[in-house]
């Protein structure tokens, strides 16, 4: 495969000696794409792209952390709400062995979940943010609770619904993991991420796909440029006048800042998303660490109907069920509609669309999504930016650039 440096698009985009890696010319714009990332953003990242079974894109560079050390081919980033995609094929993976239902209730599977009028609440609700079980704040009291896996199950199985579950739906940012993951370790009865290991990252070869990472692969990993996690300050002077402004003008339109709050970050205390506790924990909503390469592969496997290079882990009708819109109103905490799948959402994309897409985007900028219709898969991994709780401007960038790209070469 041609060195990105060899073609003239990207030479043109003046990020001579910023990348590294390989790209098929018929993807050069995604490269270029990539590149102005590299150059106009802190940190560095990492591409990949698969088309029709192939891979078209793999590249990285520029600092995995802010004393400059190198992004290398191996590196792995923090990805924040990415790893709810992939939280979530790995049971949809459990799904097609015929091991767990969508339609059943959770209590089930997790007979301690079943209370609290969660009695019948479905996998399905879960998957599709409408278990209303987003209140992280009324669950536990400290960020790091968050730490401790047999607390956070816990608190999940013993809470409460803020709303009648399959009625509404609301963003699980932070409790998705635990909801989900909690179930996946209630099937195997093995922990979540000896599962990740034996069912999806072994059987694709991923190169780096972990929710708590190992003490042995800890050197591996990028820094966060802004590791800390923090909830809002409240304004001052002239800037507390507009922000009530705001706030009443989103309450006439129906959206109530006060679920954003609770859903995303309602604790006091910051949260350092770059100490080793934190990387080692298993937070399956929020802290994988992962290769670009191994959410594509992960995704191009989803892409090709449940199936790349001979490893079958999806049927084709999974694929079809897991694409599926279940909800297409405005969501009760990211206020936009998400058109929320099993556990995807749809694909943002810039100048281009992709209404049979699907996948996860993260804080930070990351994210990663398969479009079954034009075979294609797409992942970034970045660790300077902050941004919206799916990410910044960059992942629907490379979204644009590389169904452009798909589209124009068939």
């Amino acid at each position: 495969m041609p060195s990105p440096l060899d073609h003239p698009e990207l030479k043109a985009a003046t990020i001579t000696g910023m990348l590294q890696g390989h790209v098929h010319p018929d993807f050069a714009a995604v490269a270029a794409t990539f590149g102005t990332f590299l150059r106009d953003r802190p940190g560095g990242g990492a591409a990949c792209v698969w088309h029709r079974g192939e891979k078209m894109v793999d590249i990285w560079g520029g600092a995995a952390d802010r004393e400059g050390r190198p992004w290398l081919e191996d590196t792995t980033a923090p990805s924040f709400s990415t790893t709810k995609g992939v939280v979530s094929t790995l049971l949809h993976v459990l799904a097609d062995e015929g091991r767990v239902h969508y339609d059943d209730p959770v209590g089930r599977h997790w007979p301690e979940f079943g209370q609290a009028g969660k009695e019948h609440i479905t996998v399905r609700h879960l998957l599709t943010h409408e278990a209303g079980l987003y209140r992280i704040g009324e669950m536990v009291s400290s960020p790091q609770d968050m730490l401790d896996w047999s607390i956070m199950t816990a608190a999940v199985a013993a809470a409460k619904p803020v709303h009648t579950p399959g009625e509404q739906h609301g963003y699980h940012a932070l409790t998705y993991g635990w909801l989900i993951g909690g179930l996946i370790e209630k099937i195997t009865g093995e922990p979540l991420a000896t599962t990740l290991q034996q069912r999806l990252a072994e059987p694709l070869a991923l190169d780096g796909l972990f929710i708590g990472m190992p003490d042995e692969e800890v050197s591996r990993r990028a820094h966060l440029v802004n590791g800390m996690l923090r909830r809002p300050q409240p304004k001052e002077g002239w800037q507390t006048g507009v922000a009530d402004a705001v706030r009443r003008a989103l309450r006439y339109v129906g959206v109530d800042l006060a679920e954003f709050r609770a859903a995303l970050f309602p604790f006091d205390t910051p949260f350092d998303f770059n100490s080793e506790e934190v990387v080692r924990a298993c937070i399956p909503a929020a802290n994988g660490q992962f290769t670009a390469r191994s959410l594509a592969r992960l995704y191009a496997m989803i892409a090709e109907g449940g199936a790349l290079e001979g490893v079958r882990l999806l049927s084709p009708a999974r694929v079809q069920l897991m694409g599926e819109v279940r909800n297409r109103t405005r969501d009760n905490v990211l206020f936009i509609p998400m058109h929320w799948r099993l556990g995807y959402h749809r694909v943002f994309a810039f100048g281009a669309r992709a209404p049979q897409g699907f996948g996860h985007f993260g804080y930070g900028g990351s994210g990663a999504f398969c479009d079954p219709s034009r075979r294609l898969a797409v992942a970034l991994t970045v660790n300077g930016g902050t941004g919206t709780p799916t990410g910044d401007s960059r992942m629907p960038r490379l979204a644009g650039a590389a169904i452009r790209c798909a589209d124009r070469n068939g």
